[in-house]
């Protein structure tokens, strides 16, 4: 074969590299319903999404939370993007009142509940280096309170590292994640609590960390299927280590050039901390956190 047309050819191989790689990390495409790859988005790339979260069971009675999140992400150069979003939730729970934390029945109609800014920027691209390396940071401020439905004022600065490589030219994707959420929160009195019922209304401070893994392959065009692991665990003022979970579970996802979507199931593992009395469960942490959760999210690029 002549050195021109060897040299043709090469050019084509890495061509078609590229273009795999490129599809497999579209911008800001989520392989993963918990864990978040670090490819950035594209200069003057938008995208849209709806990201659903389904919280449910705590071992007792009903309890069934519904977190919904619109987000909207640009791309502000090729390595730096900033997003802003809005959050919405429902919640049905009956049959179970935690000391401290669920201190009446609730049911919430679909209602605002936060937002949320953010940016992202990326050191290293999993494209062109050897891994992948990005940061994200985001401010986030809420006024109802996600697990019981009440009303508390918390101000969140999450911040994040995450890592990802590209393997098997592509087919199979490794993602790593760091985080550390800072919080203040500040609830609301309630009247008519039970004299022994615990519902502080002093202002808090917690601190939770977070750790990730996951692997993605290809097993189709457009067609993903994922497992991620998730480590949480939380400290508080004045409780010090309050809980600690470990989740793992499944993800489909497929995507084209113009929208994704993914759908992700997870269920806790095992957890520890603090318990609520009767707990019948007591490998998990069911206060605040739920035996699982399933999570959909369908985004659209511009």
């Amino acid at each position: 074969m002549h050195t021109s047309s060897r040299h043709g050819l090469s050019l084509v191989a890495v061509s078609l590299l590229t273009l795999v790689l490129n599809h497999t990390a579209i911008a800001g495409e989520d392989l993963f319903g918990y864990v978040k790859g670090a490819e950035a988005m594209p200069k003057d790339a938008i995208e849209l999404y709806q990201k659903i979260t389904l919280r449910n069971d705590k071992g007792q009675g009903t309890y069934r939370g519904i977190n919904y999140e619109t987000e909207f992400e640009y791309g502000l150069t090729n390595k730096l993007a900033v997003s802003a979003s809005a959050k919405f939730m429902s919640l049905d729970t009956s049959g179970l009142i935690i000391d401290g934390y669920l201190p009446a029945e609730k049911k919430i109609g679909f209602q605002s509940s936060g937002a949320e800014v953010g940016l992202s920027y990326m050191f290293l691209s999993p494209a062109k280096d050897d891994i992948g390396l990005s940061m994200t940071a985001s401010l986030d401020y809420d006024w109802i309170d996600v697990h019981s439905g009440q009303d508390k004022d918390t101000l969140s600065l999450d911040l994040g590292l995450q890592t990802q490589k590209y393997m098997l030219e592509g087919e199979l994707i490794w993602v790593g994640n760091l985080g550390m959420e800072s919080t203040y929160a500040d609830r609301a009195p309630i009247a008519n609590l039970p004299e022994d019922f615990e519902w502080s209304t002093d202002p808090e401070m917690e601190l939770e960390l977070k750790m990730g893994t996951g692997l993605s392959y290809r097993f189709a065009p457009n067609w993903f299927v994922s497992a991620e692991v998730l480590f949480e665990t939380e400290f508080e003022t004045e409780i010090g280590q309050e809980r600690w979970s470990f989740f793992a579970g499944p993800s489909l996802h497929y995507g084209s050039a113009d929208w994704w979507a993914t759908l992700t199931w997870l269920p806790q593992l095992s957890g520890g901390g603090e318990q609520y009395q009767g707990q019948r469960d007591t490998s998990l942490h069911l206060i605040e956190k739920t035996e699982q959760e399933i999570r959909l999210k369908v985004a659209f690029n511009f």
